[in-house]
């Protein structure tokens, strides 16, 4: 007898193998492919067309973890892929598409997706910008006074944006754009934001990629605005005890002080999605010129 599960997804039926394995504390292979069925509808429209790397737990909670970019020969045919250029080669991302994907990649024991700022036939043009707030320890207060800080600046130059929890510490803050810019030129912009909230608040933030240059400091890390680099996908479960979820969020959510970086969990996180909390916030992407030119006349307080 074949120790599998059968799944139904859309049209298709996947096997989810060894579905009594645990693969986080407590939370099972059955476990995580329940959860990704039931939070897809509210997951793929951050998925589709944009290319992935999946953080892999085939071990278990106690062994190693395995960061795939490139899809492997078994994967099957009806599975999406991009083959994507890099120094020395190419390399052939993953594309989820629906949820029968979503249950094969769970198959393989991928707990965390993350993904591409831009989509497949656009991959040098970014259509999201994000901003990835990092505390020094787990401080979330330090987290939402600078989210809240970012937001106001952001408002400033005429850019939406919208909040998630990351499962781990911090928060990201996403800015939809409209993808007429490329890679160096959203970072560098990133950049000169970030670099403007330093100096508005050089006790408490900083830029500095290295650690030990952070001291005690909350890091705005806009590295992941490069070409290839990769952000965790909204409702992507966390590998920590209880399986937190990156969750997006409304601000006024945010500035509940009963609120975390791992609030949501798989056992939560559907409710959570259900409530549309970036409803209107990632509309229409903006153009970068105009914020750009508002950030030069911005004055430091």
């Amino acid at each position: 007898m074949t120790d599998a599960r059968t799944v139904r997804a859309g049209r298709r039926s996947v096997e989810v193998h060894k579905p009594g394995k645990e693969l986080l504390p407590g939370i099972t292979k059955s476990d995580l492919a329940d959860y990704y069925r039931q939070i897809a509808p509210f997951m793929l429209p951050h998925l589709r067309g944009r290319p992935l790397m999946l953080e892999r737990r085939p071990d278990g909670p106690d062994g190693p973890r395995f960061m795939q970019k490139d899809t492997p020969g078994h994967y099957p045919d009806w599975i999406r892929r991009v083959e994507v250029t890099k120094e020395g080669g190419t390399v052939t991302h993953t594309v989820c598409e629906d949820t029968a994907t979503l249950m094969y990649l769970v198959d393989q024991a991928a707990v965390t997706l993350h993904r591409w700022q831009s989509r497949v036939g656009r991959l040098d043009r970014p259509d999201r910008l994000v901003f990835d707030l990092d505390p020094a320890e787990d401080d979330f207060a330090a987290v939402r006074d600078a989210a809240r800080q970012l937001h106001g600046l952001l408002a400033e130059l005429g850019l939406p944006a919208a909040p998630m929890t990351t499962g781990s510490r911090g928060v990201h803050v996403v800015v939809p754009i409209n993808g007429h810019h490329d890679f160096d030129e959203t970072r560098e912009f990133a950049r000169a934001v970030a670099d403007t909230l330093v100096a508005e608040h050089p006790d408490a933030l900083t830029t500095a990629a290295r650690k030990k240059d952070r001291g005690d400091r909350l890091y705005l890390d806009v590295l992941r605005n490069g070409y290839a680099q990769t952000a965790v996908v909204p409702y992507t479960v966390r590998a920590r005890a209880d399986a937190p979820v990156a969750a997006p969020l409304t601000w006024e959510q945010l500035a509940d002080p009963a609120v975390h970086a791992r609030r949501w969990t798989v056992a939560d996180a559907a409710e959570q999605a259900r409530t549309n909390p970036w409803s209107g916030l990632l509309g229409t992407g903006r153009s970068l010129g105009p914020a750009r030119r508002k950030l030069r006349t911005h004055r430091v307080s």
